[in-house]
């Protein structure tokens, strides 16, 4: 469930509205002023969230279905450069050399397109899975897992574990992914075990000096003090809106539906939502007294315990979204980046998978001819090999 602070139906204050303004030449307290920052922060990270779900909504159907046409076109393509090679492979004039070379490439076409249901596909991967094609592709794919284990090594600083296992570079590519995350797995493990050590024994400390002492840790008391404070916050509303004491039918189905909104944010200690409805009603009602502004600092100190959860939640929040969209989106996608940006990268990514499609189509045209056939299959067996050292 989301953590973003749900907006009251009626016109509610932005939390802008809800900081603490300082007294004519007076200057605001370091409660307050942490009170503000913590409500900007928020502010500044739900509009983010916002910003961001906005844009996707504009952008992501039309980004994945225009990948998905490009990725469709490309495998056509290929399957088409498949079965051309193949049946050259039968009536051209080729060297040993050359057989190979078709036939490595017919290989990799063929794996790439192993994910696409169709029985044609199958049938070639079955025809190609000889013992001299078997035994080349091992040989080759063993050269290539060699090179690739010698950089992941370099890259993580320590050998591969039970490398032998791994008998192509996807396989040791995947391998080494996991050791990575393993490492980075390994070494928050241990920051976030220093960290709760070292809470656990300052709170120790705290609680052994407080117990000498006979009082109670303020970190308690404040604790307390927020959840005192969301209390009243809550018990005024409910009596400034409770519906059964409102004989206008249109105002009690508006009551009632501010209500709901009350008991939702209380229920999730969502103070902001809370504060936002407290200051509507104090607009509604100017007799209701009641705002930040006139809370004690030790009050304010206790519901920033609050706020500081809240901004947690939402960076939580904001990460994910970020992920999935990175994810879903084929491109880095981060809140902080201009929206202009973020659509350019889309555009691009889409102009590079739609090159890709339009460069195997222009090989399928080229290599009609024998000679341009044989040049391409030297070019795409060099190409290989350089990718692959």
């Amino acid at each position: 469930m989301s953590s973003l602070p749900e907006a009251p139906s009626d016109a509610a204050p932005s939390l802008t509205a809800l900081m603490v303004q300082a007294a004519s030449q007076a200057k605001l307290s370091p409660a307050q002023q942490r009170f503000n920052e913590l409500l900007a922060h928020i502010e500044r990270l739900s509009g983010q969230i916002h910003r961001l779900e906005n844009w996707s909504d504009r952008h992501r159907y039309a980004h994945i279905q225009a990948l998905r046409e490009s990725v469709q076109q490309a495998q056509v393509h290929r399957k088409g450069l498949m079965m051309f090679v193949h049946e050259r492979l039968q009536t051209a004039d080729f060297t040993a050399r050359q057989q190979r070379m078709a036939r490595g490439l017919v290989r990799g076409l063929i794996d790439q397109l192993s994910a696409t249901a169709d029985p044609q596909i199958q049938a070639m991967a079955d025809l190609y899975v000889s013992e001299e094609d078997t035994q080349e592709m091992a040989y080759e794919q063993a050269e290539a897992s060699k090179r690739l284990r010698e950089r992941i090594e370099e890259a993580l600083g320590q050998p591969l574990n039970k490398p032998n296992q791994y008998q192509t570079p996807e396989e040791m590519m995947a391998a080494g992914m996991r050791q990575w995350q393993q490492q980075q797995e390994a070494n928050e493990a241990k920051k976030n075990a220093k960290r709760t050590a070292r809470k656990a024994q300052k709170q120790a400390q705290k609680k052994t000096v407080a117990a000498e002492k006979g009082v109670v840790p303020v970190a308690l008391m404040r604790e307390l003090d927020a959840k005192s404070a969301i209390r009243t916050i809550f018990r005024q509303l409910a009596s400034a809106l409770h519906p059964d004491r409102e004989p206008d039918e249109q105002e009690r189905l508006r009551k009632t539906a501010l209500m709901s909104e009350v008991n939702a944010a209380y229920e999730k200690n969502d103070l902001t939502t809370l504060l936002r409805l407290q200051m509507l009603v104090t607009q509604l009602n100017p007799k209701n007294t009641s705002g930040t502004a006139r809370m004690t600092d030790d009050k304010l100190i206790a519901m920033s315990l609050l706020l500081k959860e809240q901004v947690a939640a939402l960076e939580d929040d904001l990460d994910q979204l970020e992920s999935r969209l990175s994810r879903e989106l084929c491109v880095p996608v981060r809140a902080d980046v201009d929206e202009a940006a973020l659509s350019e990268s889309l555009q691009r990514i889409q102009a590079d998978q739609r090159h890709s499609a339009d460069s195997l189509a222009a090989d399928l045209r080229r290599i009609q001819n024998d000679a341009e056939l044989k040049r391409w299959l030297k070019e795409q067996w060099q190409l290989a090999k350089a990718t692959s050292a």
